[in-house]
């Protein structure tokens, strides 16, 4: 089952992949309520037909579909190139779940039941985090930031360690390249949520703590005694720099 809309002038056509029908209209209705356009697959190839011959802004996935389930339909999105900003929205709440989603490019989990105020802000936010990406891209910044081993260009938005590429997500990078900027100080969670992923206050999640997880993995030596990203008990995270 799918259904397509005209795009908005502002190109804000979200992909809902869902295959329980009620659940999908009643997102889809509460997503045209507030203006987006909204296309709905009820399959994972579906899904992942929709995702690579149409062009979206968001695209919603659940993780348990009835032919190929979420985590190899974004797994499949990112090995092709497909960068569109993904967020789940799952029964599936384990963290392993949620880690391993975030390992194969997810850029936020939410779990059912959810609550609709915190699932529109949560779009809302990815929406707009990705308009300030694409803004931004052509804007020149001659500046490149190190710490240890690690370089990160911020005019091209490349991160090396030891010369070699390194491949971070875009919310990785959005989260690593705040911390940098802050030259040492600490950021607390509240406000990485809030600069990274334009959550107020009231938004309570551990997404920081799973993406700093992944920004160690990537750049730390040993992840498990991280050098760099340090944990700050009770507040949030600090970057050594040079």
């Amino acid at each position: 089952m799918t259904t397509g809309a005209m795009e908005r002038s502002d190109g804000t056509c979200i992909l809902v992949v869902e295959d329980n029908a009620l659940l999908a209209a009643g997102v889809r209705s509460n997503l045209e309520f507030e203006g987006y356009q909204v296309t709905l697959a009820a399959t994972g190839r579906e899904g992942l037909r929709l995702a690579r011959t149409r062009d979206h802004a968001l695209i919603v996935l659940d993780l348990m579909l009835p032919d190929i389930d979420g985590f190899r339909v974004l797994r499949d999105l990112r090995e092709h190139g497909v960068n569109t900003p993904v967020l789940i929205l799952t029964a599936l709440g384990d963290e392993t779940d949620k880690v391993r989603g975030f390992r194969f490019g997810a850029d936020d989990y939410v779990t059912k039941p959810f609550g609709l105020m915190e699932f529109l802000a949560r779009v809302q936010a990815l929406l707009r985090r990705s308009r300030g990406a694409r803004d931004g891209a052509s804007a020149s910044v001659d500046t490149v930031r190190h710490f240890g081993p690690v370089a990160i260009d911020l005019s091209t938005r490349l991160v090396t360690h030891g010369g070699l590429p390194v491949a971070l997500r875009p919310r990785e990078y959005d989260l690593l390249v705040a911390l940098v900027r802050r030259e040492g100080a600490i950021a607390s969670r509240e406000d990485l949520l809030r600069e990274v992923w334009g959550y107020d206050d009231s938004v309570v999640s551990r997404t920081v703590d799973t993406h700093v997880a992944e920004l160690r993995r990537k750049l730390e030596e040993d992840p498990s005694e991280p050098r760099w990203l340090l944990t700050v008990r009770k507040t949030g995270y600090r970057l050594v720099t040079d």
